[in-house]
């Protein structure tokens, strides 16, 4: 795959994935002292809605979750999950998932090697709106992409 963009003298990167939440402070809750993400900014945007960006560094160098709550006085929203997961580079796999556990979190798939012979792990998860997480930890124990 080519890493030259196809329009010269452009440069550009993931900035965040909004994902509409039912209540902002539970996602919060979840992701900042469960996962330990950052809460970078919060805002109500023009709609009225909370909205708030988490993520792990600093927005304006890293790809973040962007969170938005349907105002109160607006029409009724039924949260859709896609076909499709969140998924974090994380170190001591085993140890985050039982905390995750002791805290309630729900499991679609428990620790375990990504498969037989593997030495790579991962677990997937649900936040509270459902939306699944995918945690994967590297067996050379770094957080980097390999490509």
């Amino acid at each position: 795959m080519s890493t030259e963009s196809p329009i010269k003298d452009v440069d550009a990167r993931m900035r965040h994935t909004m994902l509409p939440v039912k209540d902002i402070e539970k996602s919060k809750d979840f992701y900042h002292r469960l996962l330990g993400m950052n809460i970078m900014r919060e805002r109500v945007n023009q709609k009225k809605e909370a909205v708030a960006y988490v993520g792990y560094g600093n927005e304006d160098t890293h790809p973040c979750l962007e969170l938005i709550e349907m105002a109160s006085d607006a029409p009724t929203r039924t949260i859709n999950p896609w076909d499709g997961h969140i998924a974090l580079a994380v170190t001591r796999l085993y140890d985050i998932c039982g905390y995750l556990e002791k805290e309630g979190v729900t499991f679609k798939q428990a620790a375990g090697p990504v498969g037989p012979g593997r030495k790579d792990l991962v677990a997937f998860l649900y936040d509270p709106d459902g939306y699944e997480v995918e945690l994967t930890e590297r067996a050379s124990g770094s957080l980097a992409v390999s490509s």
